[in-house]
This record gives C-alpha cells, sequence and structure tokens, in this order.
C-alpha cells in the first residue's frame, strides 16, 4: 500500500468512526437480540439475555422478532422445546427491563392475530426497520443468539 492510499484509508476510518454512535461511560451498554429462526433460538437467546442481565445488570436490552418461525416464542400458549412455557420467562425479563418487540409485517402476512401476542410485547411496524433503527440512531450493539 502506498502512502497516499494508506492516509485515504486512514482518514476513511476515522471519518467512519466519528459517525457511528458513541456510548459514553456513564450509559448502560444497549443491545439489541435479533429472533427470526424459532423456538429453540428463543429459548437460547433468552438464556443469554439472563446472562447478560446477571452479568450487567444495568443494560439496556431490547429483544426484536420477526419473521413466522421468529415471533413464535411470542404468542399464547408457546412453549420452549423442554414444553415450558416462554410466557414465565418473557414476564421475568420484562421485570428486568427488558423490551419486547414484535413485527406486524410478520402478523399481516401470516394473519397471526395481535391478542395472540404476549402482553410484555409492543408491535413495531417492521422488525428490520426497527433492528436498523436501534442501532443507527441509538446506538445499539446487534446480537444475535
Amino acid at each position: 500500500m502506498n502512502k497516499r492510499t494508506f492516509v485515504q484509508a486512514l482518514l476513511a476510518t476515522v471519518a467512519l468512526g466519528a459517525l457511528a454512535p458513541t456510548a459514553r461511560a456513564d450509559e448502560p451498554v444497549k443491545a439489541v437480540y435479533h429472533f427470526t429462526q424459532g423456538v429453540e433460538e428463543a429459548a437460547r437467546g433468552l438464556n443469554n439475555i439472563s446472562n447478560h442481565l446477571d452479568a450487567d445488570p444495568s443494560a439496556k436490552i431490547v429483544v426484536v422478532a420477526n419473521g413466522k418461525a421468529g415471533v413464535q416464542f411470542l404468542l399464547e400458549d408457546a412453549v420452549d422445546p423442554n414444553g415450558k412455557p416462554f410466557a414465565e420467562r418473557i414476564g421475568a425479563l420484562a421485570s428486568r427491563g427488558v423490551e419486547f418487540r414484535v413485527c406486524n409485517n410478520t402478523l399481516t402476512a401470516f394473519k397471526i392475530p395481535k391478542e395472540k401476542v404476549a402482553m410484555e410485547a409492543k408491535i413495531v411496524p417492521s422488525g428490520v426497520a426497527e433492528v436498523a433503527r436501534l442501532q443507527a440512531k441509538e446506538g445499539y450493539a446487534y446480537i444475535r443468539p
């Protein structure tokens, strides 16, 4: 790499870093967990979130679910791979400050009644748009369970 190319690359890196949202040391870590793959992913992801909060109780965590498989754990009577209802785990995490958001596009596309969605979940217009907004506008780290 010649000197000019190196300088251009360095300037581009600095510029991109200046545009990225950054957290201050006194702000909590913010993470968006993105669920799209079904109840096995959800079970694993909810365990990860619980462990995350055990290690960092001040963390701000949002779960965004989209796609037919991705929203299943947030529906009435959903059970994990061991047959345990998700409702209890969702309620426990919500009581620790975790926010759950579900994609309205998915509900509409698969004709899932909004009444079947867990009461802890907020319905957002688009799951992927919500993930992008949280990352770009609010500085959330993206985590895929």
